[in-house]
């Protein structure tokens, strides 16, 4: 048995019984154990590894909502209007206005050799552009004939070209909801929800085909890598009714270049399986197929959109400031009388549901959901979880509390959105209280932060910079009385992500029997001045023990 002992400038174990310690010894891929150099090798025949000496060695990031997409995204160009790193480390420039979206466009657009190809990109954000919105007639500037698909940052939202809508069929007959119009019917581009936006099937397609790639999985393992990630959850992206698809996902993971350990979570999205009682038994047959690095047993629904989208499902007095044309209050993507049943169903079979609820409306009819499939069919320990839990009320949190119920807090909105949702969304009460990681942590809610990458970059420390000092981009402070600890942000992308997603006995701390996955920093997150949490470089990851360096500048 070979034993290889790392020394550190400090390790931060996560363990309350041994916080801190020196070194930590690996064997097989596990924690052997940890303090100092000394202590560890009385275990016997070893090996000092002194190449961490001068850094920090902590649990490795676990990120309990992302999507493989943000691996597939990197194939087409990137018109977010946030800077950004791909995977391998190149920075993106973000486009600051529609000119320089349309610029861009038309760049990529010169490059494509087959006329009839469809122009994809990505990371849209309308709500940066405030005094107008890109629609059709501003793509059909970069190419009336070749059709083009632009898919927004949120996720929740596309906008196509005319050639785009001809090709697809989509007129002043197209019922489906969420086709936005002009003001004399006819579609103006913007295709809002899954409906809507899959009737641009040629632009979809195309999407969707570097989704599944093995490219988009290979990438999606090196960005966790470049940002201290050993764990990353794919949150509904993945058919798993689809033996192809699932066939891919262990070739990958089971090479041992692979970077990191992936949890697929079932779903109905992208063609998954819609009843839920089928659902329900593949994701619970997939449990016993697991392996080291491959992990199945969530199911993930979608009650309702986006706040920045005006398609989330939020309470009364609703949206602030809409644009023109938006939906009173969003979109319902499943119908809420069915959501008990739905819930139920899975929650019976031993499934843990996570359900996408931006909003606070959405948010208590999964919780009252719970509470049937509860008095239905008691259990302990489900762990069900509110996804994104963006307005969730200090009442509703105290309910989820008594439920058993967690939260995974998008955080890394109070930074990319903030100011809009102060000055647009939500107003500034609301704002102040949204993702609110102090509600959670004083109403006893076990909860997580995440970054839904590609929507928003991942990353732990920025994540947790989000939550410790909730500032906006323009450097406003939203909601301080909201602000946690970095002890406390620091347990929520560690072991309060592996407690989510019931892997607290495998990972989330540095102890003996873990397995050995540690994030490499440069500097000390609770040493340096929390407004500068986000800026610590990440050396890279051990993944059981075996060092994976970062290709990226960036933390």
């Amino acid at each position: 048995m070979t034993t290889t002992i790392y020394p550190a400038r400090r390790i931060i174990t996560m363990n309350p019984a041994f916080p801190f310690a020196e070194a930590v010894a690996v064997r097989d891929g596990r924690v052997l154990a940890v303090g100092t150099v000394e202590e560890l090798a009385a275990w016997g025949e070893h090996t000092v590894d002194d190449q961490f000496a001068d850094k920090i060695i902590m649990p490795g990031f676990i990120e309990a909502h992302t999507h493989v997409m943000a691996g597939g995204v990197w194939q087409f160009p990137y018109v977010g209007f946030f800077d950004r790193y791909d995977p391998q480390g190149k920075l993106w420039t973000g486009c600051k206005s529609i000119d320089e979206v349309l610029d861009r466009l038309a760049e990529y657009e010169s490059q494509l050799e087959e006329p009839g190809d469809a122009l994809v990109a990505w990371g849209l954000d309308p709500i940066y552009f405030p005094t107008e919105r890109l629609l059709a007639v501003h793509l059909d500037r970069v190419s009336q004939t070749r059709p083009i698909y632009v898919y927004h940052a949120s996720a929740h939202l596309a906008t196509v070209n005319t050639a785009m809508l001809d090709m697809s069929e989509i007129n002043e007959h197209t019922a489906t909801p969420g086709v936005a119009r002009n003001a004399d019917d006819t579609p103006n581009g913007e295709l809002q929800e899954p409906a809507a936006m899959s009737l641009a099937r040629f632009g979809l397609s195309d999407l969707f085909a570097a989704i599944i790639s093995d490219e988009a999985k290979w990438n999606y393992a090196y960005e966790a890598r470049n940002a201290g990630h050993t764990l990353v959850t794919d949150l509904g992206t993945t058919r798993v009714n689809d033996e192809e698809s699932l066939q891919a996902w262990r070739t990958v993971t089971a090479d041992p270049k692979y970077p990191a350990r992936v949890m697929v979570a079932g779903s109905p999205m992208f063609g998954g399986p819609e009843n839920p009682d089928e659902l329900a038994s593949i994701v619970d047959g997939l449990k016993s197929n697991t392996t080291d690095k491959l992990r199945f047993g969530i199911v993930k629904l979608v009650l309702d959109g986006s706040i920045q989208g005006f398609t989330a499902r939020i309470t009364w007095p609703f949206y602030y400031d809409p644009p023109e044309g938006s939906p009173e209050n969003g979109l319902w993507l499943m119908a809420p009388d069915q959501m008990a049943d739905i819930v139920t169903t899975l929650h019976k079979a031993g499934i843990t549901i996570h359900c996408h609820c931006n909003g606070d409306q959405a948010a208590q009819v999964f919780i009252d959901a719970v509470e049937t499939a509860l008095e239905r069919h008691p259990r302990w320990d489900h762990r069900h979880t509110v996804q994104h839990s963006q307005l969730t009320t200090p009442a509703q949190y105290k309910k989820m509390a008594a439920l058993g119920m967690c939260a995974n807090i998008f955080s890394n909105h109070l930074y990319y959105w903030g100011d809009q949702h102060r000055d647009t969304t939500v107003g500034p009460e609301r704002a102040a209280r949204m993702n609110a990681c102090a509600t959670a942590l004083r109403e006893g809610v076990s909860f997580s932060i995440h970054s839904d990458t590609p929507i928003t970059p991942m990353g732990h420390l920025h994540t947790a910079w989000c939550a410790v000092n909730r500032v906006t981009s323009t450097g406003e402070v939203l909601g301080p009385d909201e602000r946690i600890s970095v002890m406390d942000a620091i347990k929520a992308i560690t072991l309060d992500a592996a407690y989510q997603l019931k892997l607290d006995h495998e990972m989330g701390s540095i102890e003996s029997g873990k397995l050995a996955d540690f994030a490499v920093l440069e500097d000390d997150p609770l040493e340096v001045d929390p407004m500068g949490l986000k800026d610590i470089k990440v050396w890279g990851t051990l993944l059981g023990g075996t060092p994976f360096q970062s290709t990226s500048g960036a933390a």
